[in-house]
């Protein structure tokens, strides 16, 4: 089985029962003029991720291993938005530069081009930080042992995501230049979280290290 070198130590897993988790790569979020940007954010921050991701996707691919595209967003009625999210984000579902914002079926919801989902790919589309809530993905998960999380941010989405996919019996591996956040000291630190204590929620690498284990997996 492939093992990437990692922190706290080397991560093997499962070709066939590991996911590729790339979690909310959305155009409001990364694009410049997007709802991140509006709210004073340098998206060169999460920018960065985009190349080392894309290369992470080919080799993913190219190995015909299983890749799940997760959205944060809502209906146009907003139904699915707790109030509470509402009241600390009164834009939502008002007009930004690439549509409603955090609206489903908007421009600014959907994926950055260069990390486009393939026909086949599942999309789960959530209205919270975490990926669990109130979606299906455990159900597509339902064969999965393993997951190889990427996407923003470190501290909110990708944290949330993880906690939780370690409470249900998940080891994750976190890629540390395939995550990003807007404030470089909350990625710093989330990284150290994750990792702390001997993998207290799971282990840490780059992405490289993830690519050469797939040279020996076939499709």
């Amino acid at each position: 089985m492939p093992t990437v070198a990692a922190e706290p130590g080397p991560f093997t897993f499962d070709p066939s029962t590991t996911a590729l988790l790339v979690i909310d790569m959305q155009r409001d979020f990364l694009l410049p003029g997007g709802f991140g940007e509006s709210l004073g954010n340098d998206v060169a921050q999460l920018r960065r991720t985009i190349e080392p991701l894309a290369a992470l996707l080919s080799a993913w691919r190219a190995a015909g291993l299983r890749v799940i595209h997760t959205r944060e967003g809502h209906l146009p009625d907003l139904s699915d938005c707790p109030p509470a999210k509402l009241r600390r984000g009164p834009m939502i579902g008002k007009k930004g530069h690439f549509g409603k914002i955090l609206i489903r079926g908007e421009y600014g919801h959907d994926i950055v081009d260069e990390l486009a989902p393939l026909d086949g790919e599942t999309i789960i589309d959530k209205p919270g930080k975490g990926a669990f809530y109130a979606t299906d993905l455990s159900d597509e998960l339902k064969h999965t042992t393993s997951l190889i999380v990427t996407g923003v941010t470190t501290e909110v989405c990708v944290h949330t995501t993880v906690r939780e996919a370690n409470d249900r019996g998940f080891e994750c591996l976190v890629l540390a230049d395939c995550v990003g956040s807007y404030f470089p000291e909350f990625h710093s630190a989330g990284l150290r979280m994750i990792a702390a204590q001997g993998g207290i929620f799971g282990w840490v690498a780059e992405s490289p290290a993830v690519i050469s284990a797939l040279e020996g997996v076939r499709k």
